[in-house]
């Protein structure tokens, strides 16, 4: 059986200096992103994929952002606690496909080591992930430079030939 799940996180730009965390990978910036955690928008949007490929609801359910356990977490954290949930119910990752929707960074050089993160941190393959960014061509809150979203859709695979 297969299930596919669909994610989306945004996160609004503040003033900081050492960068903005994405994908597990800091990326020099003059911004960091306003989050309860480390707004890590990518994987937030991964997480709620899975969880909704599974039918196990949200991040916001599992990681509300009011309670004190998660502040300044880092995401990478909860997509572990993601994975293992999905595990203990027979799911394993197919794949991920997954776009950041920014104006700036530039994401692209960043990409590899993301996708080695993320399978770092989930025990998988790296080659399970496509990372890729678009621009919104200068419209709307993330072409104004006032943010990042994110999208992230998931293939999941239930039973013990996955992996």
């Amino acid at each position: 059986m297969m299930r596919i799940g669909q994610g989306f996180d945004v996160h609004a730009f503040e003033d900081g200096t050492g960068g903005l965390i994405l994908g597990g990978v800091t990326i020099p910036f003059h911004k960091t992103l306003k989050a309860h955690s480390d707004g890590d928008v990518l994987v937030h949007a991964l997480c709620d994929a899975l969880l909704g490929a599974a039918g196990l609801g949200d991040i916001g359910r599992h990681f509300p952002d009011n309670d004190p356990q998660y502040l300044k977490i880092s995401s990478l954290k909860l997509l572990g606690a993601v994975m293992t949930m999905l595990r203990a119910d027979g799911w394993a990752l197919g794949n991920a496909d997954i776009t950041v929707i920014a104006q700036a960074p530039k994401i692209a050089p960043y990409a590899q080591k993301m996708t080695d993160k993320l399978a770092e941190a989930i025990g998988c393959q790296a080659q399970q992930f496509n990372i890729k960014a678009t621009t919104s061509e200068h419209l709307g809150f993330t072409g104004r430079g006032e943010g990042i979203a994110c999208q992230a859709i998931t293939l999941i695979e239930y039973g013990e030939n996955s992996t």
